[in-house]
């Protein structure tokens, strides 16, 4: 359903119809002055040049029209301030109803955006044989968030993890085994189909680093691991059968830090899911003139007249008949096209792979391979950093696991809960529970609410507290108000189905009627931090309701009903809000 604001949008619509202005200037937004009015419209300026009249004077004239349209008791006060701003004051009759339906509303105020068009979000992008570890956790909180408030708002949301498997580091592992195990059948070219090597996760995490060390070190061994590598992609039996199991078990490894961030994947595919179309994309581009050679790779330029910076040609081949990143990636994009058929993909990838995207979606356009009627777009993110302003990294200087950072999450969680006496009369299996979504809420509220683009300071202790702009806080109030309804239905009391707003509410309602718009705007600049924002508003503003009124010792059944009835329907707004981030609330605390 609308907001407030759109709904007065429609009117302004009609009064600027009416006179003849431009319809496109009658917007009505939440005024950023509450002690001037409630709501205001700013298109008696833009609008005065074409009319050749003064700002004020067409104000007035709208506020006129707008009185003359006014059939239902709508406007509590119109005015013009300043050069022309026509402030707008809603009567409680209006919002009232307004609350009634949105406590409706089976969408609970989620809009909807979109009629099923599929969205491919790419997300995640974790290595193939490698732990995962901090530098993954953005990249998945992030675009995951943006796949849920996509599916929410009537999106055909696909998540897509694309995994790192079909580069060098391959080579570089199977030349390794091969090194110590030349016996296995994968190198001698028996049978290898009942052939189990028993490679686990730990086993892949010591020879990935011990292999790339090895090929810096001697170019010999780098020579073995680039044929390795070329083989591989070229369809070695032996090499893709090895190569089989390392995704395998890699994506066991990675699946259990996902579902411990509550992060979720549509796809499962990679790289090297799409190298069977490397060949005949590389032709094409070849015969429509695009691919050319250049000193023994093969090319395609994407520079174009007018850049302010340097684009490079992006590589499809090397010299040496190896694909690069961008052949998958432009690959990639043929599979997307011809599987799903999407009208947004959109990458949620480091800002810092931004050339890297610019040369991929440039030559994804000018070879025919995405149309301009699809969104292509990097939604890049800035860095997690520790308090030196660094990439985050462990006391002793290394890059930490994935898992070992939400293992100190729930530790610090724990510690919380004991000191804020939360959870004690739980069973300890619930008590764990608790702490795990508290440390999940503090992880991601932490991350998403930084506008994407910014670095942010990682703080264990700052994010886990219970005060203050943190995901904890958000827990703990949906929690309380959760408390209160369950407290009011032991008594016998109910929410009521109407709203009788006064002075103490009023905030409260209004600022629940902006939920379409604010997650209408995260969608547009794929900001999951706008949502958070709000989320935050939402239960400052609820916690001052809470602190300057009665509820369940009002004697006055109809106010104390009402009243309740926002109660819930805040709860209802933030449980919402926190699932759009992939937040989970507990049921009591």
């Amino acid at each position: 359903m609308d907001s407030l604001a759109a709904k007065l949008t429609t009117l302004t619509e009609q009064a600027f119809s009416a006179l003849g202005l431009p319809v496109e200037h009658a917007r009505v937004a939440v005024s950023g002055q509450a002690e001037s009015a409630q709501f205001q419209c700013n298109g008696a300026m833009p609008s005065a040049k074409a009319a050749k009249k003064n700002p004020r004077q067409i104000a007035e004239e709208v506020i006129a029209k707008l009185q003359e349209l006014d059939s239902e008791g709508v406007f509590a006060l119109l005015s013009v301030g300043g050069p022309g701003f026509i402030n707008i004051t809603v009567a409680d009759g209006f919002i009232g109803s307004h609350l009634t339906d949105l406590a409706g509303d089976q969408k609970e105020g989620v809009p909807k955006l979109a009629k099923g068009e599929t969205v491919i979000i790419d997300y995640g992008g974790p290595n193939v044989a490698k732990a995962m570890h901090v530098g993954h956790l953005r990249s998945s909180i992030i675009g995951d968030a943006l796949r849920r408030m996509m599916l929410a708002t009537g999106y055909k949301a696909i998540g897509d993890v694309h995994l790192g498997d079909w580069g060098t580091p391959m080579g570089q592992i199977i030349s390794e085994y091969e090194l110590r195990h030349p016996e296995w059948p994968y190198f001698t070219g028996g049978d290898f189909s009942s052939f189990d090597p028993q490679i686990t996760m730990v086993q892949l995490e010591e020879i990935y680093p011990f292999a790339s060390k090895a090929c810096k070190d001697d170019p010999e061994r780098a020579e073995k691991a680039r044929k390795a590598t070329a083989e591989l992609q070229n369809g070695h039996p032996g090499y893709r059968a090895l190569w089989t199991t390392f995704v395998e078990v890699s994506i066991a490894g990675m699946k259990n830090n996902f579902d411990a961030l509550g992060v979720h994947f549509d796809l499962w595919k990679g790289e090297g899911s799409v190298h069977h179309l490397i060949s005949l994309m590389v032709e094409r581009l070849k015969d429509q003139g695009f691919a050319r050679e250049d000193d023994g790779a093969l090319v395609i330029d994407v520079a174009l007249e007018g850049d302010k910076k340097e684009i490079p040609p992006l590589i499809l081949y090397k010299r040496d008949g190896a694909v690069m990143y961008g052949t998958t990636d432009l690959a990639t994009l043929v599979d997307r096209m011809n599987e799903n058929h999407p009208s947004k993909i959109i990458y949620v990838v480091d800002q810092r792979q931004s050339l890297h995207f610019e040369q991929v979606f440039r030559a994804a356009r000018k070879g025919g391979i995405v149309p301009e009627s699809v969104e292509l777009t990097h939604a890049g993110f800035g860095t997690m950093n520790g308090p030196d302003g660094k990439p985050f990294k462990t006391r002793a200087g290394g890059v930490m696991k994935l898992e070992d950072l939400i293992g100190m999450g729930v530790e610090k969680a724990r510690e919380r809960l004991r000191e804020a006496k939360l959870a004690e009369d739980m069973p300890p299996k619930e008590k764990e529970d608790v702490a795990h979504k508290v440390a999940i809420a503090a992880i991601k509220f932490a991350d998403l609410q930084n506008n994407r683009v910014a670095d942010y300071v990682f703080d264990l202790d700052r994010m886990t507290a219970f005060e203050g702009k943190t995901g904890p806080y958000l827990l703990y109030q949906a929690v309380r108000i959760n408390s209160l309804l369950k407290k009011a239905a032991e008594q016998g009391m109910k929410p009521g189905t109407e709203f009788s707003l006064q002075d103490e509410e009023r905030p409260l309602a209004l600022l629940l009627s902006e939920m379409p718009d604010q997650i209408a705007q995260a969608l547009k600049n794929y900001s999951p931090h706008i949502v958070c924002d709000y989320a935050y508003r939402v239960a400052q503003e609820f916690s001052s309701f809470y602190g300057n009124c009665h509820i369940l010792s009002e004697t006055d059944e109809v106010l104390r009903n009402s009243r309740l009835a926002l109660c819930a329907l805040t709860a209802r707004h933030l449980r919402t809000l926190l699932a759009l981030l992939g937040i989970e609330v507990p049921e009591r605390m």
